[in-house]
């Protein structure tokens, strides 16, 4: 695996080494068997005399009293042991091996996370149900006797039958453009015979040459430059600059569709299930049939499908969300990773990673190109393009003729709302003529609910979530106080719990649900849709998208699910209700995460070609955030940013790691984190700061302390880590050891 003690870019760029595969020597040998639970490494088992497996054979083994899954691992740091005296594999599954690359994926990410390999591996085993061979499906096949009388529905259904394939009933009458009772009535006149068939794919395979984009110069430019690595193989990253709406997607079509003619998998990954469904009819429009889909929102059965297929090499495409990197592939060729800034990419529980860096792992260990995609790159890809390690190919114009909005900030100091409201009267104006012309406004509001907390006038009691340091949100269309932490919720009530008093709670603060509530008041004809993801689910939301772009809506108000590559034609202006909202925290990518988020949502209007408006209401016009914004410059902002980045040795130029120690007390927990403080080594270029109280305290009932550890880019950050957790004490009882190795969230 690659060597840790370097930054992760650094670590990427320099040699990989080769695995270790045990022996073979007598009728039973000792086999390391990686299996799926938080062990620091695989355990040995025997293999018995009538048994073969390799590297990465998918096994079932005995652990404790039960039967686990497990992967035959490639070495074994421990002793050498006698193979008679080790519990021996009770199965193996009739599955291809995890091939070698994916292998070394699982152990690069193990070490650089500071994760037990096997919950690493856990990831890539998500489908027990798929280890073996899907079950065969019935099917027909056409015999030498014909029916009595003979229809032209029947005549379409035998000559179709007549190439001497198996089809499944339903398959038949679909492609014959009959019912299935046709089918059925020649079956009970002996005319078709019952075979078992293979099951179907998951999803038809892609054609690349089925409906090619007609790209202009810069996408025409940009297209070529990725076909020329894709073309060539080998690891390369590009990153794809692109305004929105710059016809970004259409480029890196022409990637995919060239590694489909090689013969090869490709992988799309996606920040939001709430992107894909758009996402899949553009895919389909261009390659004649969906891409596979791997996410939390897939049926188990379905998952398990796409998992054997991708494996097997049936699956050609997969489109999915973070998790969707540790599917097996049989010959990924290479990873698009869109919106590749977004926070979604950073999964904080069990195993910490961001997707987006782990992407360019595999492909680094795969050797096969990637391209990060995004209107708003990070500032990491930025600097990683600046420096030459990622080739940045920049797209500063809209697709067609469709120009960038027309943006301007409202001081909100100069043009307050009316007393009670949030809607500055700028804002209500643009609103008016946007629904007069027929158009459609966007109000961008990065806050969900009602309110974001909820008071006594008269004693100043204060809703606060009895397992968490945070207030309860209100949610007025659910009658709920709820914490956005924990889950917890309540019914809102109607008088204080604290001094008994009704009807003097008070809202403060907008959420989307308020704004809704005012746009109500001002326009009360107009119809108006409120996007937010504790409102629906993923089916009534990709309904309330559709509608949306149907024109069924003049006013929508959302959260930053609207933020995400949406394509809505008809919105000819964006509010955005609190530009300063984001800034308002320590948060050192406050002003980067602010920058991109503000620009996405504004990126939403005039993607049609449409005379199009931004409206930015903000207390803080002269911000360098909000004048970057307006005055389109971002070069100016990144440039920026990246200096004060470089002054305090921040990520991407100094690394950073999050060691949060939580218990059931506040004195366990303080307790066990001074005491992994003391057990720290002495490391030049790293600093040790804490522990103190983490932001969010109290989090589902347990206390929590962090301890931040800063380095600088090449200090050997996982070593450091290491000697700290081995030398300080033992978790036990209660406490609990976190560690976010390049944390996104300071929370």
């Amino acid at each position: 695996m690659a060597d840790d003690s370097t930054d992760l870019f650094g670590a990427l760029f320099g040699p990989a080494s080769g695995s270790v595969k045990p022996g073979n020597s007598g009728p039973t040998i000792a086999v390391p068997v990686l299996v799926p639970m938080p062990a620091p490494g695989p355990y040995s088992y025997g293999v018995p005399e009538d048994m073969v497996v390799e590297p990465g054979s998918i096994v079932q083994v005995p652990l404790g009293p039960r039967q686990v899954i497990g992967v035959v691992w490639d070495k074994n740091d421990g002793p050498p042991v006698d193979p008679k005296k080790l519990r021996p594999i009770t199965k193996t599954f009739d599955c291809p091996p995890l091939r070698e690359e994916m292998r070394r994926f699982i152990d690069w990410v193990a070490s650089y996370t500071l994760s037990p390999p096997g919950l690493v591996a856990k990831m890539a085993l998500r489908a027990p149900a798929a280890f073996d061979p899907e079950p065969m499906v019935e099917g027909l096949r056409l015999t030498e006797a014909r029916p009595e009388r003979l229809t032209p529905a029947r005549e379409r259904v035998i000559e179709l039958a007549g190439e001497g394939h198996g089809w499944t009933r339903s398959g038949l009458a679909h492609a014959a453009g009959v019912s299935t009772s046709v089918v059925e009535g020649l079956a009970k006149q002996g005319v078709f015979e019952t075979v078992f068939l293979p099951a179907p794919p998951v999803v038809a395979e892609p054609d690349p040459e089925y409906s090619p984009a007609r790209l202009e110069g810069p996408q025409r430019q940009a297209a070529s430059e990725i076909l020329e690595d894709v073309r060539k193989g080998g690891f390369a990253v590009s990153l794809i600059d692109g305004v929105t709406g710059s016809g970004k997607t259409e480029v890196y079509f022409e990637a995919v569709a060239e590694t489909l003619r090689q013969g090869k998998q490709v992988l799309i990954l996606l920040p939001e299930i709430a992107l894909t469904a758009a996402f899949l009819d553009r895919f389909q429009d261009r390659f004649g049939s969906r891409p596979a889909e791997w996410h939390s929102d897939v049926s188990p059965r379905m998952r398990e499908r796409v998992w054997r297929q991708a494996v097997t090499g049936e699956v050609r495409v997969v489109a999915g969300a973070r998790s969707a990197l540790f599917l097996p592939f049989d010959n990924l060729g290479l990873i698009i990773v869109d919106e590749e800034h977004d926070p979604a990419y950073k999964q904080e529980d069990r195993v910490f990673y961001n997707a987006r860096d782990m992407a360019v792992v595999r492909a680094r260990i795969g050797d096969f190109p990637i391209v990060l995609v995004s209107a708003t790159p990070s500032v990491e890809s930025q600097v990683n393009g600046n420096s030459g390690r990622y080739n940045t190919i920049h797209l500063h114009t809209r697709f067609g003729d469709a120009a960038m909005p027309d943006l301007h900030l409202v001081d909100m100091r100069r043009h307050p709302p009316e007393r009670g409201g949030f809607l500055s009267p700028v804002l209500l104006r643009g609103i008016a003529k946007t629904i007069e012309k027929g158009e459609q406004a966007l109000l961008f509001l990065n806050r969900r609910g009602y309110a974001p907390l909820t008071l006594c006038r008269v004693c100043g009691h204060r809703f606060q979530c009895p397992q968490c340091s945070s207030w309860l949100v209100e949610h007025r269309f659910r009658s709920q106080l709820q914490c956005h932490q924990c889950g917890y919720s309540e019914p809102t009530p109607d008088h204080c719990p604290e001094c008994g008093t009704f009807d003097h709670l008070a809202a403060c603060g907008p959420g989307v649900e308020r704004i809704a509530e005012e746009v109500e008041k001002h326009f009360p004809e107009a119809r108006t849709i409120v996007l937010s993801s504790d409102l629906m689910g993923v089916k009534r939301l990709r309904l309330e998208l559709e509608a949306i772009v149907k024109g069924e809506a003049d006013i929508v108000i959302g959260t930053q699910l609207v933020a995400k590559g949406h394509n809505f034609p008809l919105i000819t202006l964006v509010g955005i209700v609190d530009a300063d909202l984001g800034l308002a925290n320590g948060d050192p990518r406050a002003a980067e995460r602010t920058f991109q988020l503000l620009s996405q949502v504004t990126g939403r209007a005039g993607r049609t070609g449409r005379k199009s408006h931004g409206l930015l209401q903000t207390y803080q016009p002269q911000h360098p955030v909000m004048q970057a914004i307006v005055s389109g410059d971002a070069e100016a902002f990144y440039d920026r940013e990246i200096i004060e980045r470089e002054k305090a040795m921040l990520p991407p130029f100094g690394r950073l790691a999050s060691i949060i120690v939580s218990a059931d007390s506040r004195a366990e927990a303080e307790t066990h984190a001074r005491a992994l403080r003391a057990s720290a080594p002495q490391a030049p270029g790293i600093m040790l700061l804490g522990p103190a109280e983490a932001p969010l305290a109290l989090i589902r009932g347990r206390h929590r302390f962090r301890l931040l550890v800063h380095g600088k880019r090449n200090s050997d950050m996982q070593s450091f880590l290491r000697a700290m957790i081995t030398n300080g004490p033992k978790e036990r009882g209660s406490i609990h050891v976190q560690t976010d190795i390049d944390p996104q969230s300071f929370l």
